[in-house]
């Protein structure tokens, strides 16, 4: 039985913590996911980015252990390819995921503006084009406040760290070209 890839839209959730389901290859984007008590309230645990397997829990547990929504427009892969997992694959992807995490970490503490250049840097591509999440969301991830968030990014655009660029179907606030990529 072959799974098709998957195409997701900014706030789709991609799949419920506990639900059955399968790993996949996310192939563009970034997906946001959360831990959820058992009284449904859902808190910022962790992002994924392009080349991150996600859901490799279900090989072991059967289930997800995250909610997990899209940040940005998302393409997911089936994975493993071919049916057959691959070791190194995947242990290259749980390996950036670790460092990740301690990047994440590093973002909810320190200077405001700081934070959110960090994370814009985290999700800048190899081209330095970066699509932002909502500032709401961005707001989560560094543990500040939407207003500030609002005001950083428009600072980062005046002192021309990031320019507006257009992409297809990204809103024009969202996507923008980072000075000096990585």
């Amino acid at each position: 039985m072959s799974r098709q890839p998957r195409t997701t839209d900014p706030g789709t959730e991609i799949h419920a913590a506990g639900s059955a389901g399968k790993a996949w290859r996310l192939a563009e984007g970034v997906v946001r996911f959360d831990s959820v008590a058992a009284d449904g309230h859902a808190s910022f645990a962790s992002l994924a980015i392009a080349g991150d397997i996600i859901g490799c829990e279900t090989l072991l547990f059967g289930c997800y252990t995250f909610r997990a929504s899209a940040l940005t427009h998302c393409r997911l892969d089936p994975w493993p390819e071919g049916g057959v997992a691959d070791n190194s694959t995947l242990l290259a992807s749980l390996h950036r995921a670790q460092q990740r995490a301690a990047d994440l970490l590093a973002l909810r503490g320190g200077q405001a503006s700081a934070r959110v250049l960090g994370l814009i840097r985290l999700l800048t591509d190899r081209s330095g084009r970066v699509v932002l999440p909502m500032r709401q969301e961005i707001a989560d991830i560094t543990d500040l406040r939407f207003e500030t968030i609002s005001r950083i990014v428009k600072q980062l655009e005046r002192d021309r760290v990031i320019r507006p660029i257009r992409l297809d179907g990204v809103h024009a606030t969202r996507s923008f070209a980072l000075a000096s990529p990585r």
